[in-house]
């Protein structure tokens, strides 16, 4: 059922530069190709409706009020499924759903998934419009799944300005929850992160009914002692260690240069520390890396070149980072910064949570090839970089770097601005600022496109040196 790829990244206040909480994370498919829009649902009031998936057969009646949410739903739904992904709430409240974990069997014999359960496709429509803190949420989604079961594994990540959870849903019914820490970051990637649940400890880990019975009964526990839920429920095999933990390995290893891992270790830790406080864009790099500056750059030729799965891919259908400020009115401090494009390559744009709508170049994307759309527009910049990858990656640096500067300015001086305001006024600025920035990038990718095709043009092997008289 699930996407079965993704790379998430989670960072407490006190960890960032700037007093942010941040969730992150790609999401991946199994095609290069699976168009996704950007939209806002508007808030409901008294409605009666039932929800129904197309992919599992999951049904469940939708509450009657509902908060306007951000979506990152795919277009074909029918064939695809709705999968909404990711945003924040009007509450402010941000939801990324899901990083795609796996139980074991021995976990499954006893507690099997829920073939028509509450999957991914449908579960950020289930979750994000109703929820009004980021612990809030774990504890809804926690009820949901008491209710209907799971069809498959999945991690789901929250935020509010305070907090940030991480919850694993594991089996059928099973799962846990961790509060990271004010002064710590995570990184999960398709295997089961959280380690250590200290079950006197409710205000940092939550976890559902009976799951300490359900393990003891059937004598999960390989551990002498304490509960590491990884060890419990997580999977430890050869794909993991070429698939899912280079990607952690990878984050640590540039959150934290200084220490020395093996890329395959199983027992990479969840929670870390970084010696310096982390920025978006240091987010947004881990996301858009390939093992940089490593022996195992798929760019490079070297025998471990290919060995891993990077982190950054082709069938990376939207990135996102979404902040949550505590230096600046909170109508404002929401901002999702997303792209389209495959993170190595494409700018990631600040939206704001308080909108009433997206641009509709994002919100109203094609399924066959539009460059007017931004879904199109951003993998069309991707695909030119990496096709004369040593040609253009240095252009391409220099294009990013640019619009990391210019949409650092807008964020300041949008921030500025909004603070005047307030209400519907304030999202009425909001939605219009986002629209103006979304024209501005659109503007400056397609010189960059420009560019690219110019200089292509003269890297063609179908020339010859000859006299210049002839």
């Amino acid at each position: 059922m699930n996407e079965q790829a993704c790379t998430t990244i989670l960072v407490g206040k006190k960890a960032t530069v700037d007093g942010s909480t941040i969730i992150a994370r790609n999401d991946d498919t199994f095609m290069p190709i699976t168009p996704q829009k950007f939209i806002v649902h508007p808030a409901v009031h008294g409605r009666h409706e039932t929800l129904t998936s197309g992919k599992n057969g999951f049904t469940a009646p939708l509450p009657e009020d509902g908060y306007r949410y951000q979506a990152v739903p795919n277009i074909e739904v029918a064939e695809k499924g709705v999968f909404e992904e990711n945003g924040f709430n009007e509450k402010n409240v941000g939801v990324s759903s899901t990083e795609s974990v796996y139980g074991n069997e021995h976990t499954l014999t006893f507690d099997p998934f829920i073939k028509n359960g509450l999957a991914e496709d449908s579960l950020p429509t289930m979750l994000t419009p109703f929820i009004d803190s980021a612990r809030g949420g774990v504890e809804y989604l926690g009820k949901l799944i008491a209710k209907y079961g799971s069809p498959e594994g999945n991690g789901v990540l929250f935020n509010d300005k305070n907090d940030v959870w991480y919850m694993e849903i594991v089996t059928g019914h099973h799962w846990v929850a961790q509060r990271i820490p004010d002064d710590a970051y995570a990184v999960a990637a398709n295997q089961v992160a959280i380690q250590w649940v200290d079950f006197n400890d409710p205000d940092n880990f939550m976890w559902s009914e009976g799951i300490q019975e359900f393990v003891e009964e059937h004598h999960l526990n390989p551990d002498k002692e304490g509960f590491n839920f990884r060890h419990i429920f997580g999977t430890d095999n050869e794909k993991d260690r070429h698939y899912n933990t280079p990607r952690v390995w990878y984050g640590q290893h540039y959150f934290n240069p200084e220490i020395e891992q093996d890329p395959q270790s199983s027992e990479l830790p969840f929670i870390c520390h970084a010696d310096k406080k982390i920025s978006v864009a240091d987010v947004e790099y881990v996301l858009g890396s390939h093992y940089n500056e490593t022996k195992y750059d798929p760019f490079l030729n070297t025998p471990e070149a290919k060995k891993f799965r990077p982190i950054s891919m082709n069938r990376t259908q939207n990135s996102h980072v979404m902040q949550i400020r505590n230096d600046v009115p909170e109508e404002q401090s929401a901002i999702m910064w997303m792209t389209f494009g495959t993170p190595a390559f494409a700018p990631f744009l600040p939206f704001h949570a308080n909108v009433s709508e997206t641009d509709p170049s994002f919100a109203n994307t094609p399924l066959k090839y539009d460059i007017k759309s931004a879904y199109w527009l951003y993998r069309t910049v991707s695909m030119m970089t990496e096709t004369h990858y040593a040609d253009f990656v240095q252009d391409n640096i220099d294009y990013l770097k640019e619009c990391r500067i210019e949409l650092g300015q807008f964020v300041a001086e949008t921030d500025k601005k909004a603070a005047k305001l307030s209400g519907d006024e304030l999202t009425a600025f909001l939605t219009e600022q986002d629209k103006v920035m979304v024209a501005k990038m659109r503007d400056k990718a397609q010189d960059f496109i420009g560019a690219l095709v110019t200089k292509g043009l003269t890297l063609s092997k179908l020339t010859y040196n000859v006299d210049i008289n002839l």
